[in-house]
């Protein structure tokens, strides 16, 4: 078993794609009309066969309010793996990217954490070698 798809909530599709592709760099795998949404997924490039995030509608009843108590406890959605926190840490606050947490060394890894600009806090983490 391995994991395929992984869905962020997000709170508007096409700023959410614009923000995941234009701003992180994640590459637009799938963007098919679903009706009023769309089925819209993005990869690493440098995993373009590896998992895909699926820019999922927060459009059920208790995806806002949970969102919302994650973001008002500081508690990220997600997790994406760097080769170099700090260096991410720089490239993403020149583009504008708000920071909840700076990057902080918590031993074995080292994390920071962002504003998606869609209701979602992420992390982003550093393996210690």
């Amino acid at each position: 078993m391995r994991i395929n798809l992984a869905s962020v909530l997000v709170d508007d599709q096409d700023k959410a794609l614009r923000f995941y592709t234009e701003v992180l760099g994640f590459k637009q795998k799938h963007d098919v009309p679903m009706g009023e949404f769309r089925w819209i997924t993005v990869v690493s490039p440098e995993e373009p066969d590896g998992t895909e995030i699926v820019l999922e509608p927060d459009e059920h009843p208790a995806a806002k309010p949970f969102k919302e108590a994650l973001v008002a406890d500081g508690i990220p959605f997600t997790s994406f793996a760097v080769d170099d926190v700090r260096a991410e840490y720089e490239r993403l606050h020149g583009l504008g990217v708000r920071f909840t947490q700076e990057p902080v060394d918590m031993g074995p890894v080292t994390t920071a954490v962002f504003d998606d600009t869609c209701g979602n806090l992420i992390q982003i983490a550093q393996q210690a070698e």
